[in-house]
């Protein structure tokens, strides 16, 4: 039967939220890594907010967006709407639906484009109306603009002030994860690097709440650029990980992660607890950082600007405004990196890692990862900085399905290169670390004969490598930054440093 359809779209419009109304209202965010979510929990309470992180994923969450929303959408979707959706579905029972509407407002990243990433507030709009919630508030912040400022009686100001901020406290977030992941796999006692990093990111959390609350914008943009308040506290927070004992030559496969950006930077059952999953098996984890990411948006704004040259007359002074903030983005991590000794890794060269995926992907197609996924994978395997590669991406994810495809080629171009696509729909774990383990098998293999040649280019044998290593005990020491010398392992890298040697 024909059936015509008058109905137009509808943007999605939230009901009011006014400033009059903040102190009864709470904010819910969730979406990043523990860490993130801690320091933006104190930076919305810093600016006057009340705050509070959503629960941990579930499973379940999975199984309820897909049957609230869309059981054919992509899995980042689905656990983001199932999780909002099954608090908001508890505090409902609790309080009454109606409550729940005034009490709560969910605040999340937006963007548009081909990745559904764009239609997320789509999802949780179809999901809060077969909860009888339709009257719940949801509020998007544009992934690509840094002053997003309202109307001054608006209950949600995201200006300038509160966005630079929350950049600094995702560069200090990734500053620590990446210490951590690079302490863990070598501590003596277990459970030592977890408990200092709880504590560093309380310490960052503190330096937050003690943010000013609002400055005018420019004069925003000065004390975000010259205040010493996050970095001191990295200083302190370096305090809670000096006493850690570590043993740098146990060996362990180096294992890189890219990926879809949501499964890629979670650490939990949204991708199958990949990064405790390979730790367990014995491998050490580097995390994909939040801000590489950024640093990508950057560069990506900076191409669509070149082509504007002799087209838009401001095209050239708006290109050298976004690479003079893109250098002083990359300059304060680095202040974050040097605050924890400079152990953290630096960013990748964006130019860098464009030219790389030339050859197999187009650096103007932006969907999903666009090129940065193909460029850090082949900047990972030539630049020897891990044995394998392992890739998060949801499954049916069209983006990303054109990067894993574009793989193919990078993978015909580099035989060596391990490389371990895993496309995740959230629900078949047992098939999916099958697959990573196949390849893992292949890259603690690398990781031994590593090793071994490591310990004949020093002309040692392990147990002279680990007499040297204890008459030098600053080698295991937690913020000693081992040296690269040709070797993608860390054990391997040590070795070489005792050995004075090079691969």
């Amino acid at each position: 039967m024909n059936r015509i359809v008058n109905d137009t779209y509808r943007a999605y419009e939230p009901r009011p939220f006014t400033a009059d109304q903040r102190k009864d209202v709470t904010l819910l965010f969730g979406g990043v890594t523990w860490r993130a979510e801690q320091l933006l929990e104190g930076l919305f309470k810093s600016a006057g907010y009340n705050a509070q992180r959503l629960p941990d994923v579930t499973v379940e969450d999975l199984f309820l967006g897909r049957e609230l929303a869309d059981v054919g959408q992509c899995c980042p979707t689905a656990f983001t709407t199932g999780n909002l959706s099954s608090f908001l579905k508890q505090e409902a029972k609790r309080i009454g639906p109606q409550e729940v509407a005034e009490k709560y407002v969910y605040v999340t990243a937006g963007a548009c484009g081909s990745c559904r990433f764009g239609q997320y507030h789509q999802s949780y709009e179809l999901a809060l109306k077969n909860l009888g919630l339709e009257a719940f508030r949801l509020f998007l912040v544009q992934q690509h603009e840094i002053d997003q400022s309202k109307a001054s009686d608006a209950g949600l100001q995201t200006d300038i002030h509160l966005l630079l901020s929350t950049a600094l406290g995702m560069m200090a977030a990734d500053a620590i994860q990446d210490l951590e992941y690079q302490l863990r796999p070598y501590e003596v006692q277990p459970g030592a690097t977890n408990k200092a990093a709880q504590k560093a990111v309380t310490e960052i959390y503190d330096a937050m709440l003690g943010r000013p609350k609002t400055l005018p914008k420019w004069r925003s943009v000065g004390w975000h650029l010259f205040t010493r308040r996050f970095t001191g506290a990295m200083r302190r927070a370096r305090g809670y990980f000096e006493g850690i004992q570590l043993d740098r030559l146990r060996v362990k496969p180096m294992v890189k992660i890219t990926g879809e950006f949501y499964l890629a930077t979670a650490e939990g059952v949204q991708n199958y607890n990949m990064h405790s999953w390979l730790e367990s098996e014995g491998a050490e984890v580097q995390p994909a950082p939040m801000v590489v990411w950024f640093d990508y948006l950057m560069r990506y704004g900076g191409q669509k600007l070149e082509q504007r040259f002799g087209v838009n007359k401001n095209a050239r002074r708006n290109f050298a405004m976004l690479k003079l903030g893109q250098r002083v983005f990359r300059a304060k991590y680095d202040q974050m990196r040097k605050a924890l000794g400079g152990v953290p890794r630096p960013m990748p060269d964006q130019d860098e890692l464009r030219k790389l995926a030339a050859p197999f992907f187009d650096n103007m197609i932006n969907g999903g990862e666009g090129d940065l996924l193909i460029g850090k994978a082949i900047w990972a395997h030539t630049r020897k900085k891990a044995h394998m590669v392992c890739e998060l991406s949801p499954y049916a994810c069209l983006p990303n399905t054109m990067s894993i495809g574009a793989m193919a080629a990078v993978q015909g171009a580099y035989p060596g290169m391990l490389y371990a696509p895993i496309e995740v729909k959230g629900d078949s774990d047992v098939h999916a670390l099958s697959r990573c383990q196949m390849v893992l098998t292949e890259a603690k293999t690398r990781a031994q004969d590593e090793f071994q040649a490591a310990l004949a280019a020093a002309g040692l044998t392990l147990d002279e490598a680990r007499r040297r290593a204890s008459d030098r005990p600053e080698v295991n020491a937690p913020f000693w930054k081992v040296p690269h010398r040709g070797a993608a392992g860390t054990a391997a890298n040590v070795v070489l440093e005792l050995g004075n040697a090079s691969l």
